[in-house]
């Protein structure tokens, strides 16, 4: 006979109206960039107030994959999700969001669990008791500050991509950036890199890179592989003047060969820029060098991407 499933809620009080809360809540594409633990989302199917999802998130250190169905009531803001593929040790997982408002700019956030365990096992029921409760939290915690976000937090913001032209194969493209425990000998930036890939398309990578002005800064990323079109990438190991970066390497077939992107999206911390980019130094001046940081050592990888598979042609 099955146990009862454990039900836990977590909630938070944030200044901010309940719509632009709930907008943050049901727009799940942003997510990555919202909450610190969600690595990346698809949306499988949407139809009228429902929608299935597949979720990539860290628990406990770990990244784990699941689908869920969400429902919505717009009118109450409320979105009750249940997990219809579950990873183990997780049996069963459900829940909901409620938001709540208590005056015209501010609100209440409730976000509920109920769960159980494969085969009921104690220990796997504590792991993920301790998983709900550190992700509720940060989420929680991150829901409040991108509700909160004004015009100057927005400044610390940035998107952008380059782009090229490979006459070659989608495959020995992708095969390039897939195989990124090969880059410190084909890219001269990377220095040493790290690379596990316990499940297959999921990828946990360090690297150590080297900057144009001689500075060495090692990161930590998860990788999720989608052969042979896309890397999507969210870092969890992060240099000390961003506060968040995801990024995503597509190849796209063409009539000629492929178009290889990289795209980048960070949030830069304010409290760091002037003691990285010196007394004085604004979020300008901070966009200015990741942009160029970043876009240096992506043309550098697409361009020796496009050496590799002209070489294969």
């Amino acid at each position: 006979m099955q146990a009862e499933p454990r039900r836990v809620e977590h909630g938070i009080s944030i200044d901010a109206p309940a719509e632009v809360i709930y907008r943050l809540i049901i727009g799940v594409e942003d997510w990555p960039t919202v909450f610190p633990p969600t690595v990346h989302v698809e949306c499988l199917e949407r139809s009228g107030d429902s929608e299935r999802i597949r979720i990539w998130a860290t628990a406990n250190g770990s990244v784990k994959t699941w689908i869920s169905r969400r429902e919505f009531d717009h009118e109450r803001r409320q979105v009750t999700f249940r997990q219809e593929v579950s990873a183990p040790p997780v049996a069963a997982m459900g829940g909901q969001w409620v938001v709540e408002p208590t005056s015209a700019s501010t609100s209440r956030v409730r976000l509920y669990h109920d769960y159980r365990a494969v085969n009921d096992d104690p220990e796997g029921l504590a792991w993920i008791e301790a998983a709900v409760d550190r992700n509720s939290q940060a989420e929680l915690a991150a829901l409040s500050a991108a509700a909160t976000r004004t015009a100057d937090d927005r400044e610390l913001m940035l998107s952008f991509e380059d782009s090229i032209s490979v006459p070659g194969r989608a495959e020995d493209v992708y095969d390039f950036l897939n195989r990124a425990d090969l880059w410190p000998q084909r890219l001269p930036h990377v220095a040493e890199v790290a690379l596990q890939e316990d499940v297959p398309g999921q990828q946990l990578l360090e690297m150590t890179t080297e900057a144009a002005d001689g500075s060495v800064h090692t990161t930590t990323s998860i990788r999720i592989c989608s052969p042979h079109d896309r890397i999507i990438y969210k870092q969890i190991g992060l240099p000390a003047l961003m506060e968040l970066h995801t990024g995503c390497w597509s190849v796209r077939g063409t009539e000629t060969g492929v178009f290889v992107t990289s795209q980048h999206t960070v949030i830069i911390r304010r409290e760091n820029i002037e003691p990285i980019l010196g007394a004085g130094a604004d979020s300008a001046q901070a966009r200015a060098f990741i942009r160029n940081a970043l876009g240096t050592n992506s043309r550098a990888t697409l361009q020796h991407a496009k050496q590799y598979v002209e070489q294969r042609v």
